[in-house]
């Protein structure tokens, strides 16, 4: 498995004129640089400026500084911009990857503190649990054409409860049909974790029509479980395991045509979800046949595990720790994918070869993203088609 290294020059800012993009050097070059020939300039673009190998990011305002603020190598990464003398103009040009995204807000700076806020002059947005960021996409990236409402025939969601034992309260769970569900047949199902914003912040409904419609995956049904307290629930995978395998399972089964061949029956999750994901396959083997685990939280580095105080990584640890002694779950395929700029790219290439190891058949993945909803959502085709058997269109 070859995985594209993030190149070292791309957080750095480069402010060199002969690399500026044309058009602002261009500008820079000309005589002109009143209020009025700003207003010109700007009419005409928006930010950010996007060629081979960088981007230049366009502020226009009274501040003291200007800095992007880029959620990378989980942190926050700062870079200021530079004012163009005798205006109110601000610029920074970045080396980046090509085909790839990022998302970030901008910090500025002026008589009353700080203020953190979206970037006016980009109108891409992503959202999160924790709000919205704006979007920057390098050259020759675009977003899947499948993940857009292009009017297929939608599937519909239900709503179903599961009354818990393990959990000790009754848990409402979202349960996604495809179109052409009917109980005539069996279908795959894919249990999600986080699948309510999966679905809000990564456009889960609309891609599982499209990807259906064309042929691409087979009419599957959908589970999006949704945990009250996922930092606690899914590092501390044996009570959720048991609850997706001996409750969560049965209901769903019992109320829908779902396929009994466990090689139709995935588990996906991203970040603690993948971490869910795993523990639940390798907690209870036979039950699964297929995972998907996007930039899971796993930390396999004892030195990166001593830096870190939160105890969920170290159950984490340990999970690991029983992958690498337990057997593996039978008749499994797995898709593992990492964004470069997260803190544990690293680690999730070191999980699909241990999986590989251990006689999983695993496709890695890795794109120059972070940790984001949409590069989640950028992943689902290649995963499904990974993980799902291949069925013919009717």
């Amino acid at each position: 498995m070859n995985v594209p290294t993030i190149m070292e020059d791309a957080h750095r800012p480069d402010h060199g004129a002969g690399n500026l993009h044309p058009h602002l050097q261009a500008f820079l070059a000309a005589a002109d640089k009143s209020t009025l020939a700003v207003d010109r300039f700007l009419s005409g673009i928006s930010s950010p400026l996007i060629e081979p190998g960088a981007l230049t990011f366009l502020w226009r305002g009274d501040a003291h500084s200007v800095e992007i603020l880029r959620w990378i190598n989980a942190g926050v990464d700062r870079q200021r911009f530079q004012r163009l003398p005798g205006s109110d103009l601000w610029f920074l040009r970045l080396p980046v990857k090509d085909g790839g995204r990022f998302e970030y807000k901008l910090n500025v700076v002026g008589d009353h503190g700080e203020a953190w806020i979206l970037d006016p002059a980009n109108q891409h947005r992503a959202g999160d649990p924790f709000g919205e960021n704006s979007v920057a996409m390098t050259f020759g990236y675009a977003r899947p054409e499948w993940s857009l409402n292009r009017g297929a025939p939608r599937g519909h969601m239900e709503e179903i409860t599961v009354d818990s034992a393990v959990f000790e309260h009754a848990r409402n769970e979202r349960i996604y049909l495809p179109n052409t569900y009917d109980n005539g047949r069996d279908f795959p199902l894919v249990v999600i974790h986080d699948g309510g914003d999966y679905d809000e912040y990564a456009d889960l409904s609309t891609s599982l029509d499209n990807l259906i419609d064309a042929g691409d995956i087979p009419p599957l049904v959908a589970v999006l479980i949704q945990a009250d307290d996922r930092m606690s629930e899914y590092p501390q995978g044996r009570r959720h395991a048991r609850y997706v395998v001996g409750e969560l399972l049965p209901a769903v089964t019992n109320r829908y045509s779902i396929s009994t061949r466990v090689q139709d029956r995935v588990l996906l999750g991203a970040s603690l979800g993948a971490v869910a994901s795993l523990a639940t396959a390798f907690r209870f083997r036979g039950v699964f046949g297929g995972l998907i685990l996007k930039s899971g939280s796993f930390v396999l580095d004892p030195e990166k595990l001593r830096q870190r105080s939160n105890p969920v990584f170290h159950r984490v640890a340990r999970l690991v720790e029983v992958v690498r002694r337990a057997p593996a779950p039978e008749a499994t395929r797995a898709f593992v994918s990492t964004g470069e700029l997260e803190g544990l790219a690293g680690e999730n290439k070191a999980l699909a070869e241990l999986l590989a190891d251990r006689g999983i058949d695993v496709l890695f993945q890795s794109s120059w993203d972070g940790h984001h909803w949409h590069n989640w959502r950028d992943q689902l085709r290649d995963a499904l088609m990974w993980v799902l058997p291949r069925q013919p269109r009717e």
